[in-house]
Formats: C-alpha cells, sequence, structure tokens
C-alpha cells in the first residue's frame, strides 16, 4: 500500500450498536444521508487541487465484516498530504501532483504565500485616503468604545457576556476611555442585567453603572436600534478617538450579523441593514471590530471602509471565550494615543493566546485590515480579478476557476456559507491578476495571527458559491445594497450557472443506494446535450448571464462525470478495488461513504467518516477492519467536517443535558489520538448565523448520542438515541471499536458541479 488513511486507535469490541427509546420526532439529525439523496452538505470532506488534483476522501464499511477508515489527505479548505502528492502523479500524471498543490494543501503547515501571521506592518500605501480619525498624541486623545452587547444564549446559557464585561471590569479603565455597552437580545442575564428591556451601561473599573434602565423591547437585529444606540454615545460622551464593537453570533456576508433570543423572527442584520444603521447615525469611526464570527470578508470591510478607518474581524468562527479585554484596555488606558495598529495587535494577541490556552483543538483567526487603505488599492484590482475570472469561465475554462476555488482556505465548511480565504483564492487562480489582487489584500491586512491549525488565512474571506449556488442572488441583492460594482456579481452568477448545470445531470437520476441493495449496476450511462439542456432550470430567474443556457450544457456534455464506471473491479492482488480513467478522477470531488448497521428491523445510520488505501497503481482498495468511531466505548453516529493537514475536525450528534448540540471531534493524524473538543449549540432552526464556540463539557453533564433510522427501504422514519446515556467523568476517550458484522456500505462520488453518484453495492468478503 502507498498509504493508508486516518489512524485508528482501536480499544476493542465496545458496547455495540443498539437504539434506545421511542423515536424523537426531531427530523435528521446527521448530515449527507445517502438514503436522502440529500449529499453531504457541509460536511463535505478534502478536495481537488490545482490541475484537477482529487484528494480522495473514502467512506468504507464492508458489509460483512467490512471496514472503517479514516482520513490522513487534504480538505477543501486547504487540507492534504504530501503522500497524496506522490501517489497522484501516479494515477493523473503530473498535473495531478504538481507542487502547487504541496503548498495548498498545508500538508506541513506550508501557506501558499508567505505566511502573514504575527507580522505587524505599520506602512502606508500612498494612495490611502485621509483617516476620518484624527490622533492628537501625547495621550491627549478620548476614546468612546461602544458595545453593541446582544446577548442571545452565548448569555443565557453560557454567561459569556458576563464573562467579557467582567473583563472589561477588571482593567483600569482611565477617564479618558469610556466603555458605553448596550444590552438586550436575551432570555435570561446572569449578572443582573434586564431581559424585559434593552439598557445601556457604563463599563468602569470594577463597576458598571446603570445609565439607562429602559430603552424599550427593541430587537437587537434592527438597524434602528443600532443607530438609536450610536447616536445616544455620540451625543451623550463625544470624543475624538470612536470604537464600535459588535458582539454576538455572526454569519459572514450573506448572513451579517446577530441573532436575538427575544425577537428570532427579525432574522440577523445583513451588511445592508448594518450600512443602513451606520448611515443613519453618520458617526465616523477609528475602528470597527466585530467579537462575532466570520465577518472577516472583504464585503464587510468595504461597506465599512465608508464609516471607519480599520476592521477588526475573524474570518473563522471565534471560540466561546470571544475577545480578551482586560489588558488591551488597561494599556489603552495609559496611553489613549496609541496607534490604532498596535491597539488591533493587542487585541490580537490577547484573543489568540487566551484561545490557544483555554480551547484546545479549535481554529482561531484574528485580522485588522486598513479600510483607509484597502478602499482605494483594492477597487481597480478586484474589478480586473472578476473580470478575468468571468471571461475564463465564459471561454469554458471553469475548471480552472473550480480547481481554485476547492482548494482554497474555507471556513465554517460545515454551515456552507461558501467563505474562502481570498488571497488563498486569488493566488490559486494563477493568473496575473490574482497575484495582483492577493498582494494588494496582503499590504491592507496589518496584522494577522490564526492558530496554530490554521493555514492559508491571510486575513480576509470572500463569498465564493460552491456548495448553495442557490444564494447566488441573495448575494446579489446584498451586494447591490452596499454599493459593491458588478463585475464580482457577474463573476459568481457565471460560475454558479454551470455549477447548478452540472448538478441538474446527477439530480436526474435520483438513484440512492436502496435501489442497488441487490447488486444489480446502476445502470449509468453520458447524458446527451439535448436530455442537459431538458434538465436545466436552477438557474431560468436570473438574467444577464454571458455564457447561453445551450453553452452551459454543452460544455457540462462534454465534461461530465462517467458514473457507469463505479463498478467494482479485482486488482493483481485480489483486492476490491474502484479504478477510473485519470481525466474522470479529474471530475471528482470527493468519495464518501455512510455506514449503516442492521438491527433487525431496520438500518441504523453511524454517519460519515473519512477513508482510503490507494496503492501504487492509484486504485482504491477498502480498509476492512470494521471499526467505527466510539466515546468511551459507544458506538457514535460521526460526520466529518475537514481537514487540513494532519488534523482532522468532525462532529457527533447529541443531547446535552437535554439541549441539541453537535460534539466536536478533533483527531491529531500524526498520532490517531482523539478527543472531544466542545459541544457546538444546533441553531440551523432558529437562524443562519453560526454558532460562537464551544460549550465545555463538565463532570455531571448528562449526553444522550443521536442517530438516524432507515427502513430497508430506504425510508427514513425517525431519529432516536443511539446507545445508553452517558454521564461525563473526566475527559471523555475517543477511540474506534468493533460494530459487529451486519452493515453494509456504498461509495457515493460527488463531482466537481456538486451532483452525487452512487457505486454498486461494496463486494462482501
Amino acid at each position: 500500500m502507498a498509504d493508508q488513511g486516518r489512524k485508528k486507535n482501536i480499544s476493542g469490541a465496545g458496547n455495540g450498536v443498539h437504539r434506545r427509546g421511542s423515536g424523537l420526532g426531531t427530523g435528521p439529525v446527521g448530515s449527507g444521508s445517502a438514503f436522502s439523496g440529500g449529499g453531504s452538505g457541509g460536511e463535505r470532506g478534502p478536495s481537488r487541487g490545482p490541475g484537477g488534483l482529487i484528494v480522495i476522501v473514502l467512506m468504507l464499511l464492508l458489509g460483512g465484516g467490512g471496514g472503517l477508515g479514516a482520513l490522513l489527505g487534504g480538505g477543501g479548505n486547504g487540507g492534504g498530504t504530501d503522500m497524496l502528492s506522490s501517489v497522484a502523479g501516479s494515477m493523473l500524471g503530473a498535473g495531478f501532483g504538481n507542487s502547487t498543490y504541496a503548498n495548498v494543501s498545508g500538508a506541513s503547515s506550508d501557506w501558499v504565500t508567505p505566511n502573514n501571521s504575527g507580522n505587524l506592518d505599520a506602512s502606508v500605501a500612498s494612495e490611502a485616503r485621509s483617516r476620518y480619525t484624527t490622533v492628537k498624541g501625547n495621550g491627549e486623545d478620548e476614546i468612546t468604545m461602544m458595545v453593541y452587547m446582544c446577548g442571545t444564549d452565548l448569555e443565557s446559557k453560557h454567561g459569556m457576556a458576563t464573562n467579557d464585561l467582567n473583563e472589561m471590569m477588571k482593567a483600569e479603565i482611565s477617564d479618558k476611555i469610556k466603555i458605553i455597552v448596550y444590552t438586550g437580545g436575551c432570555r435570561q442575564w446572569q449578572n443582573g442585567i434586564s431581559s424585559q428591556t434593552n439598557q445601556i451601561y457604563r463599563v468602569r473599573s470594577g463597576k458598571m453603572e446603570l445609565l439607562e434602565a429602559n430603552m424599550g423591547n427593541k430587537a437587537m437585529t434592527d438597524p434602528a436600534t443600532l443607530t438609536e444606540f450610536i447616536n445616544y454615545c455620540s451625543k451623550n460622551y463625544p470624543s475624538n478617538r470612536n470604537m464600535l464593537v459588535f458582539w454576538d453570533h455572526g454569519g459572514g456576508s450573506l448572513s451579517g450579523y446577530g441573532y436575538d433570543e427575544l425577537h428570532s423572527s427579525s432574522g440577523s442584520m445583513t451588511l445592508g441593514g448594518i450600512n443602513k444603521a451606520l448611515g443613519n447615525a453618520g458617526i465616523k469611526y477609528d475602528i470597527i471590530g466585530f467579537d462575532a464570527c466570520l465577518m472577516a470578508t472583504v464585503e464587510t470591510d468595504l461597506m465599512a471602509a465608508s464609516y471607519a478607518d480599520y476592521m477588526i474581524a475573524s474570518e473563522e468562527t471565534e471560540p466561546g471565550v470571544g475577545w480578551y479585554y482586560t489588558r488591551w484596555l488597561t494599556e489603552l488606558s495609559k496611553n489613549t494615543s496609541m496607534a490604532s495598529t498596535e491597539i488591533g495587535k493587542m487585541i490580537i494577541d490577547d484573543f489568540v493566546d487566551v484561545c490557544d490556552r483555554s480551547c484546545r483543538g479549535q481554529k482561531t483567526t484574528l485580522s485588522i485590515v486598513d479600510l483607509a487603505e484597502l478602499s482605494e488599492t483594492l477597487p481597480d484590482d478586484f474589478k480586473a480579478f472578476s473580470k478575468k475570472t468571468t471571461d475564463l469561465i465564459t471561454e469554458k475554462k471553469y475548471s480552472v476557476v473550480a480547481d481554485a476555488r476547492s482548494a482554497s482556505r474555507e471556513f465554517a465548511q460545515s454551515s456552507q456559507i461558501d467563505q474562502v480565504d481570498l488571497v488563498n483564492f486569488a493566488t490559486n487562480m494563477g493568473t496575473e491578476e490574482g497575484k495582483k489582487l492577493a498582494d494588494t489584500v496582503l499590504a491592507a491586512v496589518k496584522y494577522n495571527r490564526t492558530s496554530s491549525n490554521m493555514t492559508n488565512a491571510y486575513g480576509v474571506s470572500i463569498y465564493f458559491p460552491y456548495r448553495k449556488t442557490s444564494k447566488v442572488n441573495t448575494a446579489q441583492n446584498i451586494y447591490g445594497e452596499i454599493g459593491l460594482d458588478s463585475e464580482y456579481s457577474d463573476c459568481i452568477r457565471e460560475f454558479a450557472g454551470i455549477q447548478s448545470t452540472g448538478q441538474s445531470v446527477g439530480a436526474s437520476y435520483g438513484t440512492t443506494p436502496f435501489d442497488l441493495i441487490g447488486g444489480q449496476s446502476s445502470g449509468y450511462g453520458l447524458q446527451s446535450l439535448e436530455t442537459i439542456m431538458n434538465m436545466m432550470n436552477a438557474f431560468s430567474g436570473v438574467s444577464g448571464r454571458s455564457l447561453s443556457a445551450q453553452d452551459s450544457a454543452q460544455y457540462v456534455c462534454d465534461n461530465q462525470f462517467d458514473a457507469g464506471q463505479l463498478g467494482w473491479k479485482t486488482d493483481a492482488d485480489g483486492n476490491a478495488c474502484i479504478s477510473l480513467p485519470a481525466e474522470q478522477w479529474k471530475l471528482v470531488d470527493i468519495v464518501e461513504y455512510n455506514m449503516f448497521v442492521d438491527d433487525g428491523t431496520g438500518y441504523v445510520d453511524m454517519g460519515l467518516d473519512v477513508l482510503y488505501s490507494i496503492d501504487d497503481n492509484g486504485n482504491l482498495i477498502p480498509d476492512t477492519s470494521g471499526t467505527w468511531m466510539s466515546i468511551n466505548d459507544q458506538p457514535v453516529a460521526y460526520y466529518h467536517t475537514d481537514t487540513t493537514g494532519n488534523t482532522i475536525w468532525g462532529y457527533v450528534p447529541a443531547m446535552l443535558n437535554d439541549e441539541r448540540v453537535k460534539l466536536m471531534i478533533v483527531t491529531d493524524n500524526s498520532t490517531g489520538n482523539s478527543f472531544v473538543a466542545g459541544a457546538d449549540p444546533d441553531y440551523e432552526s432558529v437562524t443562519d448565523t453560526v454558532s460562537r464556540g464551544l460549550i465545555e463539557l463538565k463532570d455531571g453533564d448528562k449526553l444522550d448520542f443521536l442517530c438516524d433510522y432507515y427502513s430497508y427501504n430506504g425510508d427514513y422514519l425517525d431519529s432516536y438515541y443511539l446507545g445508553d446515556e452517558m454521564t461525563v467523568s473526566g475527559e471523555l476517550k475517543v477511540t474506534d471499536t468493533y460494530v459487529g458484522s451486519k452493515f453494509i456500505g456504498f461509495y457515493k462520488f460527488t463531482d466537481v458541479y456538486g451532483a452525487e453518484y452512487f457505486s454498486d453495492r461494496m463486494p462482501q468478503n
């Protein structure tokens, strides 16, 4: 074997797979069930790199003594291994394992361009506009720091807002710094703040002073509420330096900021809403910051550049502890004339250092961007990049763009928000326009730091459709609201047009693994141009595309995955394998497996894990160990989310003290050791924003693992508890255990368009 997948830590026979109790009526708790035809969603694994490189995510279980492997290879967000580069060369030739991918992969923590993490850049481009804020110097400046704190469940369940307010109060705060906090959006504050009405406080050293006891019960995600707060601060606490900090959940370019527990129907505050609020207030800021997830996007930057000189935000989801306020507020109090970049550096350093100590395994990013510079240097380069990318698509070089996109660092991958690092993406394009854009963005990012398990995160991300092309119309509307030029909207519209055309081909089959249980062939075949044309309807509502529907269909017809070749073969050593021609591997994005255990009346869905074994001839050979990920020897439904180098993330659906969560599992593949990093609350039914941080498990917590259950006909029946209730006592043990012999499996191939196909049933030994 050239290589085996995830290193396992097999602990024995385990406690077996068994459902408990009656159906929960929750709807499916897992992602990517093969039976539902819903795909893997955000739980998609490693993807191809430039030049058609496919990093195979092989999820495999033999029906009768079969096995689970796991992942060593790379991720759609920049994961990968050097091994795959060398093995890939034998599969696809030089284009498969090129040196570019070796860098993109982050196999040895490499970055595509020189790592800008931890390097302070105090220079300013000559093109930068004049600052909104004039710093007086010599400590004579006064600062008003406006904290817009929507407490939500972060406070009501976990006291995170209280913790941050306590950190502020522990600082030695000068009278020249006025910290004004607007509170709301929370069912139950844990520090005496009212949950019945919004309030305004001033934070001083050691105490909080109530300024306004009743501001009304108003939605924190209503732009008018934010405007009211800003106006209050500017009228009552004027200063020559203003800071505005958004505190809550965040969802990135499309979802924006905030989830209000008391007004959940009000949704989030989009970038258009934030733009409206800031514009109506008419105040300029030294720094705008987001102590929230995923808001370090170029869309956010360009919107905020009309109001602020600097932006501090995170590309990735923030760990729950958020910013650490004590030290930098104390230091700023000593010198209120401190340079904005130095303030940003302190905030970023404290945040990353505290997260490294207290949030084991969680991914961390934070950067400060010079908006006065970016607003002047970016537009022309961004237009040129967008136009060049559009030209490649309309010239039928879609695969160049798709390769660059799928190989780029992706954030909140499991949430399918389609945000990738802009520098990484632009560099991967390999165009002069891409390189120039990357250089421009890097110059505007004045300080950036990441946790050690992050690569290719340079400080600014961007929305680019890949997993959810249906969001393109939403993006275009938001871009119109914030005044983003049309070139980029044209670009993503063209890309999504071909993407959705390709997806329509896979959707036309409608085949599930249960159509194949009897061992018959899937019967896939290539689709004709006429058939593809008849399938197309997903993008009929979007006008203005340069590439016609027929041209899109023709491209997909000429570059379609031939799923008819997914039958099982036998290699020279007598091993079952799947072997595709090199040109077909170039059209494959990922290969996944759903594991199902027969409990005598139906099938328990054990989720998606990652596995591949690649021989020297490039054949995929199954692992046959017959083990599955388990917690304290209890097999659990596990869903892989993403991989970077030797670090693998996934989740287990569960109930934590009767609250629906995803237990996040981190695996160090250099050792094979895994651990539970914490619990991620499940917000999918109430908000589009993404959970900030993980809940720490404590002794005495009650855990119930969850699973989906299907009939022998493949119909979803209900979701159940899996195994017995568990009480947390000490660190949970994450290993692999044997699950028995009655299980089946099929490969699900997802092509470069996101269309899904299933192999024939895996042959039994």
